[in-house]
């Protein structure tokens, strides 16, 4: 058991994914609390496949590089997301039919552009991960993604908790309901394109909503899904990374594998809200009302 853990250690790139894991692992699982809890997995999913066009134009402009595709893929977010919004209060669609229809078109013509563009290998990366490809600089600039991620939703948590859950109560008392939902959605924008290398535009919904989702199948205390998640989305990710090398797996959808594993764990045997407890309890209610 020892030697299965330590062999990849001994090796530079698997330090760097394992590192790489724990770090996009705990910040998406923390920030995937603010999206069970808004409710909003479609539309972070819809901006999760909006980022490959913005790859793609940003490798048309200034060539395949990591700041570059990063740069693209927030323009292209921020662009689709705000689009559709403005789509919606200028037309008769609501916002998520709005949503569904730019980043369906916006993807297709990602596709498209890379193909032309001659980046077909690249293209898997990118839809898919490839934490194993990290190099120095990228781990250090997911560090400071979510040191920087962390801190902002710690600090500004009981406000940010106000807005969800009551706009209107949260207004009256001062709190800058507007400004915060903003910064909101580009804070977890920008943790989503943070994890682009480990998991890719195709699976970035996954780990951005799978660790709250879980612990929300275990308990009722709000606080616990923003630290569960993060410990739940940490953890998954690296021991993914691990099983991944062994079982010579793809490790990002290893990753998303492995957490869906754990929902569907909790889903079924979940003390309180899992599909067995509450089976046992449905015949004791029915016997009641008898």
């Amino acid at each position: 058991m020892i030697d299965w853990l330590t062999e990849p250690l001994q090796h530079p790139f698997n330090q760097r994914a394992l590192i790489a894991a724990l770090l996009i692992g705990l910040t998406n699982g923390y920030a995937s609390a603010f999206v069970v809890l808004k409710k909003s997995a479609l539309q972070v999913g819809s901006l999760s496949h909006a980022l490959l066009p913005g790859i793609a134009v940003a490798i048309l402009v200034a060539g395949l590089h990591d700041w570059s595709a990063f740069l693209g893929a927030l323009f292209a977010a921020l662009l689709i997301g705000l689009g559709s919004l403005a789509v919606s209060r200028g037309s008769r669609l609501d916002h998520d039919s709005a949503l569904a229809i730019l980043y369906t078109a916006a993807f297709s013509g990602g596709i498209i552009l890379l193909r032309r563009i001659g980046v077909t290998q690249e293209m898997d990366a990118w839809l898919f991960g490839n934490i194993m490809g990290l190099r120095d600089s990228d781990l250090w600039t997911n560090y400071w993604i979510s040191l920087g991620a962390l801190g902002i939703l710690t600090a500004l948590h009981r406000p940010l908790l106000m807005t969800l859950f009551d706009g209107e109560v949260a207004a009256t008392l001062g709190v800058p309901v507007r400004s915060l939902n903003y910064l909101l959605f580009a804070i977890l924008i920008i943790v989503m394109i943070s994890s682009l290398q480990a998991v890719g535009c195709m699976l970035a919904l996954g780990l951005l909503v799978t660790p709250a989702a879980t612990v929300y199948l275990l308990t009722d205390n709000t606080n616990a899904l923003f630290w569960g998640g993060s410990l739940l989305g940490g953890l998954a990710s690296a021991s993914a990374v691990l099983i991944g090398w062994h079982l010579n797996l793809e490790q990002g959808p290893a990753i998303v594998l492995v957490l869906g594993a754990v929902f569907l764990l909790a889903f079924v045997f979940g003390p309180k809200y899992g599909l067995i407890s509450r089976s046992k309890r449905r015949p004791a209610n029915r016997g009641g009302e008898n």
